[in-house]
């Protein structure tokens, strides 16, 4: 019985000896963080700056955005009236253009992805290494080379020819993202589909597509940012004021607003809220989107 009271009080002491220790060090283990912790406020400052100068001086009525003060005191919207009245039309184009895009990428995109993650062909991985090619071709390569084709079909300054020209850049990126997540689905899910009098399509509707939810909304994210925020396809194939993107619209209303930075600024703020938004909205399905295949 001693015995057993003596191993019992050794192992007691351990215990709270370790326990000590590890009260010790963790206070140094904080410190050390500090530092780092300091360092990536300094970063985030310097990244939301611009951010908050933007809208700053988005509600000032001041000339220039070099003569703003750091702080609204007199706060004025009528840079944004400007806005709506002037860059309305621009705002939806943008947004036809850029929800198009997202339609067509997913709808070549997804059963493309599909049918790389599950069939095995040759030339699976040609494919492939093409796909990542074409994300490293600049865009005003990409645009310059459908001009001469748009021009002879009639698709310049149209909404089609700026969503097809869209998708051509986008649907690269979303396969390969969409196909990374696909191959980390069992493939008993769809033989099990396929066992029951399922088809190849009604599988890939009724199975596959639910499972993937994270990685097409993901893939759907970023096509619609990318379409958003184009400059260089819109600056290349359109040349009138119907189907002009926000992002052409800024670039031309700085050229005749260069003594009025107030509805130029606002503007920009709008041109940055349905990227603001989406990305809150849907930032659980990206993390899980993104990673979904890199561990199997």
């Amino acid at each position: 019985m001693s015995v057993g009271l003596a191993g019992r009080t050794v192992t007691a002491t351990r215990a709270i000896t370790t326990a000590r220790s590890t009260r010790a060090r963790r206070p140094r283990s904080s410190r050390k963080g500090i530092p780092f912790t300091i360092l990536g406020i300094v970063f985030l400052a310097i990244m939301v700056f611009p951010v908050y100068w933007m809208v700053n001086t988005s509600l000032q009525a001041t000339s220039g955005a070099a003569t703003a003060t750091w702080f609204p005191w007199n706060p004025t919207f009528a840079g944004y009236q400007a806005a709506f009245a002037q860059q309305g039309q621009n705002f939806v184009s943008s947004m036809i253009i850029g929800l198009g895009t997202v339609v067509l990428t997913l709808v070549i995109a997804t059963p493309a992805a599909y049918g790389l993650a599950r069939f095995r062909m040759r030339g699976t991985k040609a494919f492939l290494l093409v796909l990542l090619i074409t994300q490293m071709i600049p865009g005003i390569v990409i645009a310059n080379a459908l001009y001469a084709l748009f021009n002879n079909v009639g698709l310049l300054n149209s909404y089609l020819g700026l969503i097809l020209a869209d998708s051509a850049v986008q649907v690269p990126f979303a396969v390969l993202l969409m196909r990374a997540f696909m191959e980390s689905i069992p493939p008993s899910l769809v033989e099990a589909a396929l066992v029951d009098g399922a088809n190849d399509l009604r599988a890939f509707v009724s199975i596959v597509l639910p499972i993937s939810r994270n990685a097409i909304v993901t893939a759907a994210l970023f096509t619609f940012l990318g379409a958003w925020g184009d400059f260089l396809i819109a600056l290349t194939l359109t040349s009138t004021d119907a189907v002009r993107p926000i992002t052409l619209g800024i670039y031309n209303y700085i050229g005749s607003n260069v003594t009025d930075w107030g509805p130029v600024m606002a503007t920009s703020v709008l041109a940055s809220l349905p990227a603001a938004v989406l990305l809150i909205v849907a930032q659980r399905y990206i993390s899980a989107g993104a990673l979904g295949g890199a561990v199997k």
